[in-house]
């Protein structure tokens, strides 16, 4: 494993322990809402501190981009992008569908991957060129290649309830030309999902960076493809991303294009 991807892997371990031990007093945390449907606990404020501080210690020269904080450090060739809890939502229900994720990239270009789901221990990690892993084992993108036996994972978009009429065409026409679609709720887990092979395409809208960054490079170091609306490669700019095995995606995006608004940002 790469070293600045180990460093990596122990800042999700120490946000997980965080996590974990709150897991079990779910009814004394205090929840305030950021937005409508978007919440944060002290939990994520502290996860997010115990991940700052690994890479503080390990990088000091290099810039960080964490959801709850902003921006801080440097200006630097490296920054570190940061969800210590994606699925917030479900962890303050006890739904056991949440994960820590954290990427690096250089020059903006992703280089390193870590997503983490402290619920099954299994760790999701990538380095540019060197493939993707599931813990120890190597993963790929399935092999499916027909729509119609596809799963395919998505998530509702909340953070642009303006566009919800067009997501529900996007769904209803995937519903009837997939295996099934599946909305988990944490955006990183969906992308490592792709990236393992368990979900055969994905898409959502609104997104931030620092719910998908991570995941976008599990995927394309498994063999996947990833986009934005357009086909092109500002997914983080524009929060919207479109995902799946190279065969999938090439069916996928086109379905989703369809259905765009033209006030819709790529």
């Amino acid at each position: 494993m790469h070293a600045t991807l180990n460093i990596a892997v122990k800042a999700a371990r120490r946000a997980a322990s965080v996590i974990n031990r709150a897991s079990t007093q779910l009814d004394l945390l205090t929840v305030q809402s950021k937005s409508p449907n978007d919440f944060v606990t002290e939990v994520d404020r502290a996860a997010e501190q115990a991940i700052i501080e690994v890479l503080r210690d390990a990088f000091p020269g290099h810039g960080i981009l964490a959801e709850e904080s902003g921006e801080s450090g440097p200006e630097s060739e490296f920054n570190w992008i940061i969800d210590p809890l994606d699925g917030t939502t479900n962890f303050i229900h006890g739904l056991p569908q949440y994960a820590v994720s954290i990427a690096q990239t250089k020059n903006g270009v992703l280089e390193h991957a870590v997503v983490y789901d402290p619920n099954t221990n299994e760790m999701f990690t990538a380095s540019r060129g060197s493939g993707a892993f599931l813990n120890d084992r190597r993963i790929r993108v399935s092999r499916r290649t027909r729509l119609n036996e596809a799963l395919i994972g998505t998530g509702f978009p909340f953070r642009q309830l303006d566009h919800v009429d067009a997501y529900l065409a996007m769904f209803k026409e995937l519903t009837q030309r997939t295996a099934g679609i599946r909305r988990p709720g944490a955006a990183s887990l969906d992308l490592a999902y792709v990236a393992a092979g368990r979900f055969d395409g994905f898409w959502e809208m609104g997104l931030s960076p620092w719910d998908m960054a991570a995941g976008v490079l599990l995927i394309q170091e498994a063999g996947g493809l990833v986009s934005d609306l357009s086909g092109e490669a500002n997914y983080l700019t524009t929060g919207n991303v479109v995902a799946g095995t190279p065969k999938i995606f090439g069916q996928l995006l086109p379905i989703i294009q369809a259905w765009r608004p033209a006030n819709m940002q790529a």
